[in-house]
């Protein structure tokens, strides 16, 4: 506008700035847990055609009872959690859909002994702590305020099993009065909770750039002292345990979330170098992690020995939770 007698033009008063709207991206969620769950009938039907050479007969009602769960937990996160990241829970879908598949092809194996539809129920039941953790919580920074509380849980979680007999060479079970659980599952979420806190608290100082070897910006000796730290307790969670799986599990999560928090690769680039020599190293050394290199490496070499696919089966075959 212009100012009267001056000949000057005068700005208005600023606007508020128009506030970006973020995309809700539901619908590309949608779609590709449909895509999950169709990948996972298609695996559970491919499995019933190799082995009968027909589609299993309860192929129906599996995609049914995996549609029906996947669908409630987008209908929660739609409606509580509108911006959530789109990919996280098809991927969910996708591996729970896969690893029942795999109990089924087990199951095949011992008629007597079927686990699949037991673990459809712990699929539900872990569906409906989903739904009302998304309903209940509505804000996740609430959980800020135990994040040492949540790391101090989650090492209890870890440790319990050592106090219990190994099942299948690994202390990752307990086991009492017929029901077993694996306590690390739930310390994966608590770990996840300090892990996430702590690079939110503590992002700036993560920042900091150290050297750069070649190509690569390494972070300072006294940043990289927590990633160093926590490689050695997976590699003692290992030792304990008998568990490379959880034990590179958690060790990963970390690393990724390092990487979420700063964006700079070189959390990456240390945390594969320090994976691969702990796994090597382990590999070599502890007897039973090497037998399950042996066998992943040479497959049939149990069977053209004269153990047997019996024998097989069972190194091979993971325990499973009774209810």
């Amino acid at each position: 506008m212009t100012k009267a007698g001056t000949g000057f033009t005068v700005a208005a008063a600023d606007a508020p700035a128009p506030v970006a709207r973020l995309p809700r991206r539901r619908g590309i969620e949608l779609a590709l847990i449909v895509l999950a769950v169709l990948l996972s009938v298609f695996g559970y039907c491919n499995v019933g055609l190799a082995q009968h050479g027909t589609v299993p007969p309860g192929a129906a009602g599996y995609g049914a009872g995996l549609g029906v769960l996947a669908l409630l937990a987008h209908l929660a996160v739609r409606l509580r959690a509108p911006y959530a990241d789109p990919l996280l829970l098809p991927i969910g879908v996708l591996l729970n859909g896969l690893g029942l598949v795999l109990i089924y092809r087990l199951d095949l194996e011992t008629p007597g002994d079927r686990a699949a539809p037991t673990q459809l129920i712990w699929s539900t039941l872990g569906i409906a702590l989903f739904i009302v953790v998304v309903l209940v919580l509505r804000d996740h920074r609430f959980l800020q305020r135990y994040t040492y509380v949540c790391v101090v849980f989650a090492l209890v979680l870890l440790t319990l099993p050592i106090l219990f007999p190994a099942v299948n060479g690994a202390r990752i079970w307990i086991r009492v009065a017929g029901f077993s659980i694996q306590p690390g599952e739930f310390a994966k979420v608590l770990l996840a909770v300090f892990f996430a806190a702590y690079l939110a608290a503590n992002r700036s100082a993560l920042a900091y750039a150290g050297r750069r070897v070649w190509r690569l910006q390494l972070p300072t000796g006294r940043v990289l002292g927590p990633i160093v730290a926590v490689w050695l307790v997976s590699v003692g969670v290992l030792v304990l345990e008998r568990d490379l799986g959880t034990s590179l599990l958690f060790f990963g999560l970390f690393v990724v979330m390092l990487y979420v928090a700063t964006g700079r690769i070189g959390w990456i680039a240390v945390g594969l170098v320090l994976a691969a020599l702990g796994a090597v190293a382990v590999g070599w050394l502890e007897p039973h992690v090497h037998s399950r290199v042996e066998d992943w490496l040479h497959p049939f070499a149990s069977i053209e020995a004269g153990r047997g696919p019996t024998s097989w089966r069972s190194r091979c075959s993971r325990s499973r939770p009774a209810g």
